[in-house]
Parts: structure tokens; C-alpha cells; sequence
């Protein structure tokens, strides 16, 4: 057994070091990492929320409408904003209390074959007694450069012992 098979603690085998609420500073950015939407996410949201109208599922029904393919779901589109595919939630793995608020404006619409670009910024931080409220302004662009979805999330993490 080597010297760091000896050391090893599972208990440190982290991401992301640890943040508490006075460590974030407005401004912070969170790339997510871009995607193309596929035909799997369709299946996959159409399996989840049980949605079934065709603007969504039928493609010869959206090209009827003037649509070049599926048109996503807006909820579906809110997904890829997600904080757990990025950095922050490694960050907040013992201080995160609670994912408090998420909100969407849909500005264009998504069709199956766009490429989406999530990113997240802090934009203010509201301090409490023991905790506070970290409010992060959600975007997320396509491949024509044009923000299709802006948001707001918030989330409650505790300060520092």
C-alpha cells in the first residue's frame, strides 16, 4: 500500500472547496457547460412531465406552424440552467440550505438541434443571522448568440460556524 493509499479519506475527496454565504461576491459567474438539444431530451421530458402536445413531439405538425423542427417545452428549457451541472453546488456541498426561487422569462423559442449556453451570475446577496439569500440571474443563449431564457434562482446557504 502506497502513502497515499494510507492517507486517503474519502471525507476529502472533494470537487470544489468548501463556501459558506460570506465567501460569494456579486459578480461570480457559473458557466454550465453548453448542449445540444436531441431528440432524447424530448423523450425524456415527455417521459417526466407527461406532457403530449404535438407542438412538442410531432415534427410535421411544427413545420404546419411555421416551426424548422420540435419546439421545446419551456420547462424543459429551464433544465439546462440548472445549477447542479456546474461548479456551484461543489462549492455549497455542506452550506446549502435550500434552493429557495426560480423564475423564466422565455424570449425565443428552442427547437431540437440548438445548441443552449446556461450560465449563472450572482447579483445580489442578501445577508441574514445565520444565513443568507444568494439571488443569481439565470441566462441561457443559443447558438445564434440570441438569449432565449432569462431567470432568477435563489438559494439559502448558511454562514460560516
Amino acid at each position: 500500500m502506497s502513502q497515499t493509499d494510507m492517507i486517503f479519506d474519502p471525507e476529502t475527496h472533494l470537487c470544489a472547496k468548501q463556501r459558506w454565504f460570506e465567501d460569494f461576491r456579486i459578480g461570480e459567474r457559473y458557466i454550465l457547460p453548453s448542449r445540444t438539444v436531441n431528440a432524447a431530451n424530448f423523450a425524456a421530458f415527455q417521459l417526466v412531465s407527461g406532457d403530449n402536445h404535438p407542438i412538442h413531439y410531432d415534427v410535421e405538425y411544427c413545420r404546419r406552424r411555421g416551426y424548422a423542427g420540435l419546439l421545446a417545452h419551456g420547462l424543459q428549457v429551464v433544465c439546462f440552467a440548472a445549477a447542479g451541472a456546474g461548479q456551484f453546488p461543489h462549492e455549497v456541498s455542506d452550506s446549502l440550505v435550500a434552493f429557495l426561487e426560480q423564475s423564466s422569462r422565455f424570449l425565443a423559442g428552442v427547437i431540437e438541434g440548438d445548441t443552449l449556453y446556461p450560465a449563472l451570475e450572482i447579483t445580489e446577496l442578501k445577508e441574514q443571522r445565520s444565513t443568507g439569500v444568494i439571488t443569481m440571474r439565470a441566462t441561457i443563449h443559443n447558438q445564434k448568440r440570441e438569449l432565449v431564457l432569462d431567470g432568477m434562482h435563489k438559494y439559502l446557504v448558511k454562514k460560516r460556524g
